[in-house]
């Protein structure tokens, strides 16, 4: 099931089992794509500039009409009647007409607004709170107390039109199409006096409309930036919710594969095996003439050397073997007190002999009293054995190998093996330690080797806890560090006095 698994994945990089997930990130990307692609004129870029007037009106949509009813309540107690309450009425209602269609707006569905008619019909009702304007400075105040009611209007008109430049500045027009008018019909009503006071409002008038025009514009353009940066901001995090699911289908394809292949290589232990010590038996019994003499002695050769090869595939087999029950997670540490500077004792006399063949000296420095580790044995053994082969292998003839077993600077324990071989560049240590992985130099001189030695000793000490370390200069040898740590260190316990064991007898 996994492996039919892993085939799907292998057509699709985006996992099918997730389909909604996945068509959601494809959604996402699309749209971002088009709103990057947005820029004024755009039909999508309208509508996100209409959507936004429309929060902006329905969210202030009490603070001009607010205005006039205060304006409205003065000239009440200023002797105003009739006029000041059309006023006020016409307007509330004209700015309630614009709040309401802008609400309308803003929960339409963005996709089917018509960006030309909604914005036509905005600047309708704009023009329509304008009249009410229009009204307000076109007012007299016969019957009024209020000496100075042209500066007064002048001045509510300029407060009017900083309002909605802020508030509409969303909306290119909105500003004009609002005030031109009630500027115009302010300029027509003063014309009567022509005081000095009233000319200056006029002018001041005249040029706040372009001033506020020119803010409302800026304004203008700092949303479209917020927009474009929104833009990009969903943009950048849809790709990356997309690569992200991506990377993860590839990961999780790639740990399925090599899983499914360390299960394989793990189950066919026996299958393998058992073929490969019958050809070593048989092979053995051929070489040694045990069942009578050869008269050719070139198939005496020939059966030493189907036993070597087959001894080497053996050997091969075993380390695989190993090495996916370790990333398998199928090896079992059988922990139990190991006395590390006894195993390693015993790699380094099974290893002589052959040290001995290539005129290799074994040299040992060893701590004394060293407490023992809580480790699996024959994981140590096997750690210290690839370790004390890969130096006899690349050690020069005539050279000492240097073993020694001691504490680390954290209180754990290690386990050192360097030799003065060629050594290994910097930049293929990584090689080394993966699997298969062999250096330029090794190839060329060492020994036939399958380089599954250094990963499967990275892989038990992890399992123990601890840290592998390989230190190695080009042409001065390398040394290979085991380190286990503190907390597999087992205390020693004192001894008990002989008379309380033998008081403590008495009472049991």
């Amino acid at each position: 099931m996994a492996l039919l698994r892993s085939d799907i994945a292998d057509k699709f990089i985006v996992d099918r089992t997730k389909r909604r997930r996945n068509s959601d990130v494809a959604r996402a990307v699309r749209r971002t794509r088009d709103r990057l692609a947005q820029r004024p004129g755009a039909l999508a870029f309208d509508r996100e500039m209409l959507k936004l007037h429309a929060h902006a009106m329905t969210s202030s949509a009490t603070a001009i009409p607010l205005l006039v009813l205060v304006i409205a309540v003065a000239g009440l107690f200023a002797g105003m009647r009739g006029d000041i309450l059309v006023w006020a009425l016409l307007t509330v209602t004209s700015y309630a007409g614009l709040a309401y269609i802008a609400h309308r707006v803003g929960t339409a569905d963005i996709s089917k607004l018509d960006a030309n008619s909604t914005k036509q019909r905005l600047l309708f009702w704009h023009f329509v709170s304008g009249l009410g304007w229009v009204y307000f400075a076109s007012m007299g105040c016969g019957e009024c107390r209020v000496d100075q009611f042209p500066i007064i209007k002048a001045v509510v008109l300029l407060l009017a039109m900083a309002a909605t430049a802020l508030i509409a500045s969303s909306l290119r027009g909105a500003l004009l199409v609002t005030f031109t008018l009630p500027v115009a019909a302010y300029a027509m009503a003063s014309m009567q006096g022509w005081t000095p006071v009233e000319l200056i409002m006029i002018g001041l008038l005249a040029l706040s409309l372009p001033f506020f025009d020119y803010v409302a514009t800026h304004l203008n353009r700092s949303s479209v930036m917020l927009l474009s940066f929104r833009s990009e901001k969903d943009g950048l995090i849809a790709e990356l919710e997309t690569a992200k699911s991506m990377s993860d289908e590839a990961r999780r394809r790639a740990e399925e594969a090599n899983l499914a292949k360390s299960r394989f290589l793990a189950s066919m232990s026996h299958e393998l095996r058992t073929p490969l010590n019958a050809i070593l038996g048989f092979s053995e019994v051929m070489s040694s003439e045990v069942l009578g003499p050869m008269e050719n002695p070139t198939y005496r050769d020939y059966a030493r050397d189907v036993h070597d090869s087959g001894q080497h595939l053996l050997d091969l087999i075993n380390e695989i073997l190993d090495l996916s029950r370790i990333e398998a997670g199928r090896y079992q540490l059988h922990e139990e007190p190991v006395q590390l500077l006894h195993v390693v004792e015993e790699c380094c006399h099974l290893m002589e002999l052959k040290a001995h063949n290539k005129d290799l000296r074994i040299v040992q420095q060893f701590e004394p009293d060293l407490p023992r580790l809580h480790a699996d044995e024959r994981a140590v053994r096997q750690i210290t054995l690839n370790l004390l082969s890969n130096a006899v292998k690349f050690a020069p003839p005539g050279s000492d190998i240097l073993v020694r077993v001691g504490w680390t600077a954290g209180g754990g324990q290690y386990v050192s093996v360097k030799d003065n071989g060629p050594g290994i560049p910097p930049e293929e240590i990584p090689v080394v330690l993966s699997a298969f992985g062999q250096g330029s130099i090794a190839i060329k001189s060492a020994e036939q080797g399958t380089g599954l030695g250094l990963p499967i000793v990275q892989g038990l000490i992890e399992m123990h806890g601890g840290e592998f370390q390989l230190h190695s200069k080009l042409r001065e040898g390398t040394e290979a560090i085991a380190i286990f740590p503190l907390s597999r260190v087992m205390e020693v316990l004192p001894a008990l006095p002989t008379k309380s064991v033998a008081m403590g007898g008495r009472r049991r």
